[in-house]
């Protein structure tokens, strides 16, 4: 299959693992893209608006400590 008929993930995910050590085991490459995925919905997260302001985060954690009893 040429590249540029690949779906971009599958580019992406290609180039990643170029970048990782020959030895590299599965487990790893499942990590790096798990973690890649991530950034990605944070990002996508922020474009869209859906973020905390500091004290916000500092509230709701003050609240899940409060109802963990701490």
């Amino acid at each position: 299959m040429r590249e540029e008929h690949m779906s971009k993930a599958k580019t992406e995910a290609l180039e990643l693992m170029k970048n990782l050590p020959d030895d590299v085991s599965i487990g790893v490459i499942m990590e790096e893209l798990f973690f890649k995925q991530q950034v990605e919905i944070g990002l996508q997260d922020v474009a869209e608006g859906r973020v905390l302001t500091h004290n916000e985060l500092k509230e709701r954690i003050a609240r899940w400590r409060k109802s963990a009893g701490r």
